[in-house]
């Protein structure tokens, strides 16, 4: 097992609890479409992620937002490191399978009593992908849980389907459209309470939100998005969509492919090509 992950700036001690999926936790996952609490970071490797965390969020230009930017994977070769530290893979690959690629890396920061929150939703809403067979993997750079605003899902609805979106307004949404309030069934809401250096694994159908952060602690996660290499981006709707191969073969090629970057620059927008840093 490893021990730790080199990446191009620093050591980050591996949890020696990482492991792979349980048959149950495979059976979770499909039945109620989430598996959280995976260990994958030490607590000795906690400093380096969130010193890293916050020099990032320094690079970017003043009135821009982290929640505002995506493609961190495209933009940055320290988070596309992070993105392929093994353990990581391991976990991604017990659910999809051993040819799977990498195509997004955000941040969803919360800092102390900001207000900010991400609406109920569905990724799928957002992603013109077929199949639809994405997963996230949310890790947590800070610990996360009820009081700083920690992400909740509706076990199970990801076997629902398309649900209703709507619009929403206001500077506090991370995100622009939500479920209509009758769709959530709030006896199956389950709280993603994460430890730092753990993650969760959720399915692109999963209905998922998070309240305001009313802690004086940052909550903060790096997401990173796989999809099997048999996925295919509607380029029509989504121009700047690319993928990366994180493991195995890519036996289909119907997706531009983005280079691994080469410095460790910073997006300024959530859509943006690879060429915009090259």
């Amino acid at each position: 097992m490893l021990t730790s992950w080199q990446d191009n700036a620093t050591t980050l001690q591996i949890d020696p609890r990482a492991r792979r999926l349980t048959a149950a936790e495979r059976t979770q996952f499909a039945e109620l479409g989430y598996v959280k609490n995976l260990p994958v970071f030490s607590d000795t490797a906690l400093p380096l992620l969130q010193a890293k965390f916050r020099e990032l969020a320094a690079l970017l230009p003043r009135g821009v937002g982290i929640n505002e930017t995506g493609a961190w994977h495209k933009a940055n070769r320290w988070y596309y490191d992070l993105c392929c530290t093994p353990a990581i893979l391991d976990y991604v690959e017990d659910l999809i399978g051993p040819d799977f690629c990498l195509w997004g890396g955000r941040f969803f920061a919360k800092f102390p009593r900001d207000g900010s929150i991400v609406p109920w939703h569905q990724d799928a809403q957002y992603w013109p992908l077929s199949p639809s067979r994405s997963i996230t993997v949310w890790l947590a750079i800070y610990d996360t849980d009820e009081d700083n605003g920690a992400m909740q899902i509706v076990r199970g609805s990801h076997r629902a389907g398309a649900l209703r979106h709507h619009k929403v307004a206001g500077a506090e949404h991370v995100l622009e459209q939500a479920v209509d309030a009758d769709q959530i069934d709030t006896a199956n809401v389950v709280t993603i309470d994460l430890r730092a250096g753990e993650i969760s694994l959720h399915d692109e159908g999963l209905l998922h939100g998070s309240g305001p952060n009313e802690s004086d602690r940052v909550r903060c996660g790096a997401t990173m998005r796989f999809c099997p290499t048999e996925v295919k981006g509607d380029l029509a709707v989504w121009p700047t969509f690319e993928v990366m191969l994180a493991r195995g073969v890519d036996r289909y090629r119907h997706n531009p492919v983005a280079p691994v970057p080469a410095t460790n620059g910073f997006p300024v927008g959530r859509f943006q090509h690879s060429s915009d840093f090259a």
